[in-house]
Protein backbone atom coordinates (compact mmCIF):
# COMPACT_ATOMS: atom_id res chain seq x y z
CA UNK A 1 0.00 0.00 0.00
CA UNK A 2 1.37 3.54 -1.31
CA UNK A 3 2.24 6.14 1.77
CA UNK A 4 -0.20 8.82 2.20
CA UNK A 5 1.00 11.85 0.89
CA UNK A 6 0.36 14.70 2.88
CA UNK A 7 0.95 18.92 2.51
CA UNK A 8 1.04 20.54 5.40
CA UNK A 9 0.28 24.42 5.48
CA UNK A 10 0.51 27.18 8.08
CA UNK A 11 1.78 30.42 8.23
CA UNK A 12 4.61 29.84 11.25
CA UNK A 13 7.54 28.14 10.29
CA UNK A 14 8.38 26.01 13.46
CA UNK A 15 4.73 24.97 13.46
CA UNK A 16 5.19 23.50 9.44
CA UNK A 17 8.84 21.95 10.53
CA UNK A 18 7.60 20.43 13.60
CA UNK A 19 4.59 18.47 11.94
CA UNK A 20 6.59 17.29 9.07
CA UNK A 21 8.93 15.91 11.77
CA UNK A 22 6.20 14.25 13.60
CA UNK A 23 4.58 13.13 10.45
CA UNK A 24 7.92 11.92 8.68
CA UNK A 25 8.52 9.41 11.55
CA UNK A 26 5.73 7.03 10.30
CA UNK A 27 6.82 4.65 7.36
CA UNK A 28 3.21 5.29 5.77
CA UNK A 29 3.02 8.99 5.61
CA UNK A 30 5.14 10.86 3.15
CA UNK A 31 5.33 14.88 3.78
CA UNK A 32 5.63 16.03 -0.09
CA UNK A 33 5.33 19.54 0.51
CA UNK A 34 4.38 22.67 2.89
CA UNK A 35 2.74 25.82 2.40
CA UNK A 36 3.03 28.90 4.18
CA UNK A 37 -0.68 30.52 3.51
CA UNK A 38 -3.93 29.19 1.66
CA UNK A 39 -3.02 30.28 -2.11
CA UNK A 40 0.21 28.25 -1.42
CA UNK A 41 -1.54 25.08 -0.72
CA UNK A 42 -3.40 25.12 -3.33
CA UNK A 43 -0.64 25.91 -5.46
CA UNK A 44 1.16 22.81 -4.14
CA UNK A 45 -1.99 20.67 -4.51
CA UNK A 46 -1.97 21.00 -8.24
CA UNK A 47 1.49 20.35 -8.64
CA UNK A 48 1.95 17.88 -5.89
CA UNK A 49 -1.65 15.82 -6.15
CA UNK A 50 -1.34 14.89 -2.12
CA UNK A 51 -3.68 12.40 0.01
CA UNK A 52 -4.49 14.95 2.84
CA UNK A 53 -3.71 18.44 3.42
CA UNK A 54 -3.62 19.70 7.07
CA UNK A 55 -4.43 23.06 7.16
CA UNK A 56 -4.35 26.03 9.59
CA UNK A 57 -6.97 28.65 9.62
CA UNK A 58 -5.90 32.39 9.93
CA UNK A 59 -3.17 33.29 7.20
CA UNK A 60 -2.11 36.29 5.21
CA UNK A 61 -2.99 36.41 1.61
CA UNK A 62 -5.95 33.42 1.89
CA UNK A 63 -7.39 31.79 4.67
CA UNK A 64 -7.54 28.01 5.66
CA UNK A 65 -11.38 28.44 5.03
CA UNK A 66 -11.48 29.85 1.74
CA UNK A 67 -8.01 27.68 0.94
CA UNK A 68 -10.28 24.62 2.08
CA UNK A 69 -12.98 25.64 0.12
CA UNK A 70 -10.84 25.97 -3.17
CA UNK A 71 -9.27 22.54 -3.21
CA UNK A 72 -12.17 20.90 -2.15
CA UNK A 73 -14.12 22.23 -5.53
CA UNK A 74 -11.34 21.40 -7.56
CA UNK A 75 -9.80 18.38 -6.50
CA UNK A 76 -12.62 16.53 -4.47
CA UNK A 77 -10.33 13.59 -3.46
CA UNK A 78 -8.18 15.77 -1.66
CA UNK A 79 -8.94 15.63 1.83
CA UNK A 80 -8.48 18.45 4.57
CA UNK A 81 -7.70 18.34 8.13
CA UNK A 82 -7.78 21.33 9.68
CA UNK A 83 -5.65 22.61 12.47
CA UNK A 84 -6.74 25.41 15.08
CA UNK A 85 -4.50 27.13 18.04
CA UNK A 86 -7.54 27.42 20.05
CA UNK A 87 -10.50 25.54 21.33
CA UNK A 88 -13.15 27.97 20.65
CA UNK A 89 -11.71 28.92 17.24
CA UNK A 90 -15.18 30.50 15.65
CA UNK A 91 -13.83 30.02 12.13
CA UNK A 92 -14.06 25.85 12.43
CA UNK A 93 -17.48 25.77 11.66
CA UNK A 94 -16.95 27.38 8.62
CA UNK A 95 -13.96 25.41 7.46
CA UNK A 96 -16.17 22.21 8.42
CA UNK A 97 -19.19 23.69 5.83
CA UNK A 98 -16.21 24.29 3.38
CA UNK A 99 -15.22 20.44 3.01
CA UNK A 100 -13.00 20.13 5.88
CA UNK A 101 -12.66 16.42 7.02
CA UNK A 102 -12.02 17.77 10.88
CA UNK A 103 -10.26 19.62 13.06
CA UNK A 104 -7.53 18.97 15.41
CA UNK A 105 -5.44 21.29 17.72
CA UNK A 106 -1.95 22.41 16.68
CA UNK A 107 -0.74 20.38 20.60
CA UNK A 108 -2.82 17.42 19.42
CA UNK A 109 -0.59 14.44 21.07
CA UNK A 110 1.64 13.10 18.29
CA UNK A 111 -0.52 9.56 18.48
CA UNK A 112 -3.51 11.68 17.93
CA UNK A 113 -2.65 13.50 15.07
CA UNK A 114 -0.97 9.99 13.34
CA UNK A 115 -4.69 8.56 14.16
CA UNK A 116 -6.19 11.53 12.74
CA UNK A 117 -4.63 11.32 9.40
CA UNK A 118 -4.63 7.79 8.95
CA UNK A 119 -8.60 7.96 10.03
CA UNK A 120 -9.55 10.68 7.61
CA UNK A 121 -7.66 8.65 4.80
CA UNK A 122 -9.66 5.47 5.41
CA UNK A 123 -12.90 7.25 5.63
CA UNK A 124 -13.42 9.02 9.31
CA UNK A 125 -14.21 12.33 10.63
CA UNK A 126 -11.83 13.65 13.12
CA UNK A 127 -13.44 15.83 15.43
CA UNK A 128 -10.95 16.77 18.49
CA UNK A 129 -12.90 15.86 21.58
CA UNK A 130 -11.74 19.22 23.14
CA UNK A 131 -13.72 21.12 20.75
CA UNK A 132 -16.23 18.71 19.41
CA UNK A 133 -19.16 19.66 22.03
CA UNK A 134 -18.67 23.38 20.74
CA UNK A 135 -19.11 22.67 16.95
CA UNK A 136 -21.75 19.99 17.64
CA UNK A 137 -23.79 22.77 19.93
CA UNK A 138 -23.39 25.31 17.03
CA UNK A 139 -24.65 22.96 14.57
CA UNK A 140 -27.23 21.84 16.88
CA UNK A 141 -28.99 25.65 17.30
CA UNK A 142 -29.08 25.72 13.41
CA UNK A 143 -31.29 22.68 13.22
CA UNK A 144 -34.35 24.30 11.53
CA UNK A 145 -36.00 21.30 9.85
CA UNK A 146 -37.61 18.16 11.23
CA UNK A 147 -35.12 14.87 10.83
CA UNK A 148 -37.88 13.20 8.67
CA UNK A 149 -36.72 15.75 6.00
CA UNK A 150 -33.37 13.81 5.96
CA UNK A 151 -34.23 10.62 6.68
CA UNK A 152 -37.56 10.49 3.94
CA UNK A 153 -34.48 10.13 1.59
CA UNK A 154 -32.45 7.61 2.89
CA UNK A 155 -33.39 3.65 3.70
CA UNK A 156 -33.50 2.22 7.03
CA UNK A 157 -29.46 0.47 6.42
CA UNK A 158 -28.49 4.49 5.37
CA UNK A 159 -30.15 5.85 8.51
CA UNK A 160 -28.36 3.51 10.51
CA UNK A 161 -25.22 3.89 8.38
CA UNK A 162 -25.59 7.69 8.87
CA UNK A 163 -26.37 8.00 12.44
CA UNK A 164 -22.87 6.09 13.04
CA UNK A 165 -21.03 8.52 11.02
CA UNK A 166 -22.09 11.23 13.41
CA UNK A 167 -20.31 9.47 15.98
CA UNK A 168 -17.11 9.38 14.24
CA UNK A 169 -16.95 5.70 12.49
CA UNK A 170 -14.88 4.77 9.58
CA UNK A 171 -16.12 2.86 7.25
CA UNK A 172 -13.88 -0.06 9.01
CA UNK A 173 -15.75 0.31 12.01
CA UNK A 174 -19.27 0.50 10.45
CA UNK A 175 -18.33 -3.04 8.45
CA UNK A 176 -17.46 -4.32 11.78
CA UNK A 177 -20.47 -3.70 13.74
CA UNK A 178 -22.82 -4.11 11.26
CA UNK A 179 -21.16 -7.34 10.15
CA UNK A 180 -21.07 -5.88 6.63
CA UNK A 181 -18.44 -5.99 4.06
CA UNK A 182 -16.36 -2.28 3.81
CA UNK A 183 -16.73 -2.51 0.31
CA UNK A 184 -21.00 -2.82 1.24
CA UNK A 185 -20.47 -0.25 3.66
CA UNK A 186 -18.45 2.46 1.37
CA UNK A 187 -21.51 1.41 -1.38
CA UNK A 188 -23.81 2.89 1.32
CA UNK A 189 -22.10 5.84 2.20
CA UNK A 190 -22.22 6.77 -1.50
CA UNK A 191 -25.63 6.40 -1.77
CA UNK A 192 -26.33 8.70 1.05
CA UNK A 193 -24.14 11.14 -0.26
CA UNK A 194 -25.64 11.37 -3.61
CA UNK A 195 -29.16 11.34 -2.09
CA UNK A 196 -28.47 14.19 0.76
CA UNK A 197 -26.58 16.23 -2.89
CA UNK A 198 -23.41 16.51 -0.76
CA UNK A 199 -19.90 16.20 -1.64
CA UNK A 200 -17.98 14.34 1.66
CA UNK A 201 -19.24 12.62 4.19
CA UNK A 202 -18.67 15.52 6.71
CA UNK A 203 -21.13 17.63 5.06
CA UNK A 204 -22.96 14.73 5.54
CA UNK A 205 -22.59 14.69 9.30
CA UNK A 206 -23.32 18.24 9.49
CA UNK A 207 -26.69 18.03 7.83
CA UNK A 208 -27.71 15.12 9.71
CA UNK A 209 -27.39 16.92 13.06
CA UNK A 210 -28.83 19.88 11.39
CA UNK A 211 -32.05 18.21 10.97
CA UNK A 212 -31.68 16.20 15.07
CA UNK A 213 -30.41 13.09 13.50
CA UNK A 214 -26.85 11.18 15.44
CA UNK A 215 -24.89 11.15 18.45
CA UNK A 216 -21.90 12.49 19.97
CA UNK A 217 -19.33 12.64 17.73
CA UNK A 218 -15.77 11.01 18.26
CA UNK A 219 -12.44 10.87 17.17
CA UNK A 220 -11.74 9.13 13.96
CA UNK A 221 -10.39 5.36 14.49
Amino acid sequence: MSAIKVIICDDQSIVRDGLAMLLKLEPDINVIATAEDGAAAIDAVAKENPDLVLMDLKMPILNGVEATRQIRLKYPNVKVLVLTTYDGDEWVFDAIKAGASGYLLKDTPRDDLIKAVRGTISGGTYLHPAIAGKVLEQVSTHQTQPSRLITSKLTDREIEILTLMTRGLSNNDMAEKLFLSEGTVRNHVSAILSKLEVSDRTQAVVLAIQHGLGGTSNPAS
